[in-house]
């Protein structure tokens, strides 16, 4: 089967040691019929993975948490709290 990522979202996330890490998060994409060269057709498989920068492979844990099975870092996503300036 052929199959390709395509990327859904980038965004930042932080070590417990403060630290700001860039995150991307793909899906995985199944080539829809294989042998017709001249209609290349992709479709979603539903399965979402998520990897640093660097290509390093993350986890995603129950709780949102991402863990890099290869350097063991922990990381949550960045949450930006809004401030309403309105009066």
């Amino acid at each position: 089967m052929d199959i390709k990522l395509h990327r859904l979202e980038s965004f930042s996330a932080q070590d417990p040691q403060g630290r700001a890490h860039k995150v991307y998060g793909y899906e995985l994409m199944a080539r829809a019929y294989p042998w017709l060269d001249a209609a290349v057709q992709w479709e979603p498989t539903g399965v979402v993975e998520y990897k640093l920068a660097s290509g390093e492979h993350l986890d995603l844990g129950r709780d949102g948490s991402l863990h890099g099975a290869q350097s063991g870092v922990h990381l949550r996503r960045t949450t930006f709290a809004s401030s309403d300036t309105a009066h």
